[in-house]
């Protein structure tokens, strides 16, 4: 049997500690994702879904508890290591694009992979790959200036799996959007997704979009609950 790709164990995360205004963010958090599944995570504002997914990819640590990519303990792990798995392993997205301006669409996505040693011709052959999956293969060459708020999402999509990661967490990833414009880019997303069978953890407060996921769990009080 395959290892989760991700596995949370007693995650503890609190802020102040110690101090009169110690805020518990997350109190004994536990979350395995399977491989291929897609976990909808919804949670009012300010429950923490954000440290959650920051500490899930390697971008903050928890006080209490352990965090597994692919059967391996991340726990004490040098940076450099973390770093490591993060970029090879991990995708992120957010609720804003945060596309880098002076660059294309298609050099958006080129530039991560060559970060990650692959060579320029294969970068733009898997860029332009994952353009045309979400719909905007003509618009390859448009700064993100000359982009719709839901072009620019994807291209973003594409960015965050242009490494092939194992695991995606994103982060409101269509709550910037009109609703009609959220319903495709979302449809886009799963696409991808669903295309190339890798994990997710997708924080949402559309219970719609929730629920044409595997999975939907809710973050509430520093807890995980079922939806």
């Amino acid at each position: 049997m395959n290892d989760p790709v991700l596995r949370l164990s007693g995650i503890g995360k609190s802020y102040n500690p110690g101090q009169p205004n110690e805020v518990n963010v997350l109190r004994g958090i536990d979350l395995t994702v399977a491989p291929g599944e897609v976990v909808a995570l919804v949670a009012p504002s300010g429950a923490g879904k954000s440290t959650l997914l920051h500490i899930a990819g390697l971008l903050d640590t928890p006080d209490a508890g352990t965090v597994e990519i692919g059967g391996t303990d991340m726990t004490g792990q040098s940076d450099r290591k973390r770093t490591g798995v993060r970029r090879r392993d991990v995708g992120f997205i957010y609720q804003f694009h945060h596309l880098l301006p002076e660059f294309s669409a298609l050099e958006n996505i080129v530039l991560p992979q060559l970060a990650n040693g692959v060579s320029q011709a294969d970068a733009q052959t898997r860029a332009r790959s994952l353009l045309d999956e979400v719909g905007i293969g003509h618009r390859a060459d448009h700064r993100p200036a000359a982009l719709s708020g839901g072009e620019q999402q994807r291209v973003a999509f594409c960015r965050a799996l242009a490494n092939a990661p194992r695991l995606l967490l994103a982060d409101e990833p269509t709550g910037n959007l009109d609703p009609t414009t959220s319903d495709q880019v979302f449809a886009a997303l799963m696409t991808l997704v669903r295309g190339t069978g890798l994990s997710a953890v997708i924080a949402t407060h559309n219970l719609e979009l929730a629920a044409r996921m595997d999975r939907q769990i809710r973050l509430d009080a520093g807890q995980l609950g079922n939806l």
